[in-house]
């Protein structure tokens, strides 16, 4: 049987996947930047690159969020059970939501603690937290909890993406492939990957 074609608009693709490429580059930057022995020029490159994607990413979210806002999502297959849409619903809100707080957490962390973020010093974009090493590191706390929170998060994406790309084949997939191009199709495209497991983007 034929599936109709609820592709999403190429913004939207758009922003997934360059949210997508850029998260899954930050994310090991920042474990790999903490670990003891490293050379302290690469500690420095991987610092400097963690805290100025995590700028572009919440810019990224922020426009994906008034996007999103703004043209909906297709619906849900019909006979998706119905603890896998609520699952599905509560993982992808979960996952915007830690996708706000961790930039957020991160800037308190770097700015509180009297560090630069390249980007906005060279912006002359003025420091939004008062110095504080208290502040800073309860902020350190919140994005280090947040970082296992958001990669647990991406792994369920990812399986949820395989099942419905895999098992069900019911079209989820298709509806974020490819990452360019129009939006005319039947929902081809490789299985793997998708926006959210099945809740829209």
């Amino acid at each position: 049987m034929a599936i109709p074609d609820t592709r999403y608009r190429w913004p939207a693709r758009l922003l997934h996947w360059s949210m997508a490429a850029l998260l899954l580059a930050t994310i090991p930057a920042g474990i790999v930047m903490l670990q003891d022995g490293l050379d302290r020029t690469t500690q420095n490159a991987l610092f400097i690159f963690h805290k100025n994607v995590g700028v572009l990413l919440f810019i990224l979210i922020l426009v994906r969020l008034a996007y999103r806002w703004r043209h909906r999502p297709a619906p849900l297959p019909d006979d998706l059970p119905g603890w896998q849409r609520t699952a599905a619903r509560l993982s992808h809100g979960a996952l915007y939501a830690f996708l706000l707080v961790m930039p957020i957490a991160g800037y308190v962390r770097v700015k509180a603690g009297g560090f630069p973020i390249e980007t906005l010093d060279a912006l002359g974009v003025p420091s939004l937290v008062p110095r504080s090493d208290a502040l800073a590191e309860a902020a350190k706390t919140v994005h280090a909890t947040g970082g296992l929170a958001v990669a647990g998060l991406v792994v369920l994406h990812i399986s949820a993406a395989a099942y419905h790309g895999l098992v069900r084949r019911d079209g989820v997939f298709s509806r974020m492939w490819p990452p360019f191009g129009g939006r005319s199709g039947s929902g081809s495209g490789p299985p793997g990957l998708t926006s959210d497991g099945g809740s829209g983007s």
